[in-house]
């Protein structure tokens, strides 16, 4: 039987069941659209960093928008000290951390849940690079670190910090002096109302005592002097990092995450007096110290050297020395590799 094209009726039919099919059309390409949608709303990132200078190129990326442009939104968070944003990651309420945290304090997570984190940039620092410094009062007596025998001395909050300033005072010859810790912000004040004789601290904190005239530096880069035995060698102190978790679930953002943060690295290292602008609202830096505080130098993870390693684990064999790892962690297992 032939159907009659004249037919009003059958050319109305016709037209429905064309609209219903390109309804259908619209409707299935709406449908295949959506998972890309869903994941482009899913990069998302959380990040957790420690107020001081050594995180600039986490918050360069962010103000440059270096993580937006590769499809990534990072959810910014603050935290009081290292030691919290390694809890946090393991509770997975934070997916990595930005330069400047403790990377002894990323390894005790690691030994207590082997596997979970993964460094991918990390901020050396020694005589040259200065974060690690041991201050005074501007009118002490103090001329060498033993003339801080018996002592007051305070240290930035958490194991890490503790630990080396104990470390850093016994292998400079003054003994029997006993660490405080203190809120890194509190450092210069303490000094300045001789609450304490000297402290251990990292930047930017000798350069606002010298700019208000309250404290000196006694030494800089005491970690490579007396942990790794030479004032020059690199001390992989801070560490940004992924947790592994994170990573096995997001392969393709992971690499486009830790990209975007090389572009901060690469701006901090190529524009440095421009990147500064950056320590303001992330750091309590701002005014004239944004240009006077020293800026950290970085390594990525494909950036690193069988000597860079060497100190880094030696860093790190000095806690299983002291008891403070339950056992030696090696260093490379813990370097993402890309």
């Amino acid at each position: 039987m032939k159907t009659d094209t004249h037919n009003p009726t059958a050319h109305a039919g016709s037209k429905s069941r064309r609209r219903q099919l390109l309804q259908a059309g619209a409707a299935g390409l709406a449908t295949l659209a959506l998972p890309s949608l869903v994941r482009a709303q899913a990069a998302k990132v959380r990040v957790g960093y420690w107020p001081i200078a050594a995180g600039l190129p986490f918050y360069a990326a962010v103000e440059q928008g270096y993580f937006k442009a590769a499809g990534i939104d990072v959810e910014v968070q603050r935290y009081a000290g290292a030691q919290q944003i390694m809890e946090a990651m393991l509770a997975e309420r934070c997916d990595g951390s930005a330069n400047g945290t403790g990377s002894a304090n990323i390894a005790i997570g690691e030994i207590a849940a082997p596997g979970t984190f993964k460094i991918f940039c990390s901020n050396p620092s020694n005589e040259k690079n200065v974060l690690d410094e041991v201050l005074v009062p501007t009118a002490s007596t103090a001329r060498t670190m033993a003339d801080l025998k018996g002592k007051r001395v305070a240290s930035g909050p958490g194991i890490q910090n503790v630990t080396l300033a104990k470390t850093v005072l016994e292998r400079g010859g003054a003994t029997g002096a006993t660490v405080v810790e203190l809120p890194i912000g509190q450092h210069v004040a303490a000094l300045a109302a001789g609450q304490v004789d000297g402290c251990y601290t990292l930047e930017p904190t000798g350069t606002i005592g010298r700019l208000n005239g309250s404290t000196r530096v006694l030494e800089s880069g005491v970690i490579a002097r007396y942990v790794l035995g030479d004032p020059l060698a690199p001390w992989f102190g801070g560490s940004a990092s992924l947790t592994s978790a994170f990573i096995k679930k997001n392969p393709e953002v992971a690499k486009k995450f830790i990209n975007a943060y090389g572009q901060g690295v690469q701006y901090v290292r190529t524009r440095p007096d421009e990147a500064r602008q950056y320590l303001k609202g992330y750091t309590a830096i701002e005014g004239k110290l944004t240009s006077e505080v020293p800026l950290a130098a970085y390594t990525m993870y494909n950036e690193f050297t069988p000597a860079d390693v060497a100190h880094f684990q030696k860093f790190f064999d000095l806690f299983a020395e002291k008891g403070i790892f339950s056992s030696r962690l090696m260093v490379d297992s813990m370097l993402y590799k890309g």
